[in-house]
């Protein structure tokens, strides 16, 4: 990865957190995202699809593309716009969540599991079945749990 990247994910901002979505097509960064902004006023959307990415001193910096912004693909609706209050231009990635079965996960995973470099930097990561019930508290809990919320 250089400087500044485009990768296929949805981001959230929690408390002004970001936090990354990866997967394949599918595997519920969507779905997601719209649990946790209408669970939490404190969530907001910063891009579903498709994010910029941009490495701006320590810190990664998540974008949307100006075509996509405040919008949300629901499936069994389809894309909706979001309001201006459950979205934000922009936030610093704090916490990287990649997608996996339940059944993959591990159960202990070492030290090292739970970091990953992306442009650069070294953020917080886990794995999760995005579609879980327990997905939004999965987070929620690793944002404390990294000293971030």
């Amino acid at each position: 990865m250089s400087v500044s990247d485009s990768v296929h994910a949805t981001c959230v901002a929690i408390d002004g957190a970001g936090v990354l979505l990866r997967g394949a097509s599918g595997s519920g960064k969507s779905d997601l995202a719209l649990r946790l902004i209408h669970d939490d006023a404190r969530v907001t959307l910063v891009a579903d699809d498709l994010v910029r990415l941009a490495r701006a001193d320590d810190a990664v910096m998540a974008h949307a593309p100006e075509a996509i912004a405040r919008r949300l693909e629901v499936r069994g609706l389809g894309i909706v716009t979001l309001p201006s209050a459950q979205c934000c231009t922009s936030a610093r990635i704090a916490l990287v969540v990649d997608a996996c079965r339940a059944e993959a996960m591990e159960r202990l995973p070492v030290a090292a599991a739970l970091r990953t470099d992306l442009l650069g930097c070294s953020i917080a990561r886990i794995s999760c079945d995005l579609l879980s019930v327990s997905a939004v508290a999965r987070i929620h809990l690793a944002l404390r749990h990294f000293g971030v919320t």
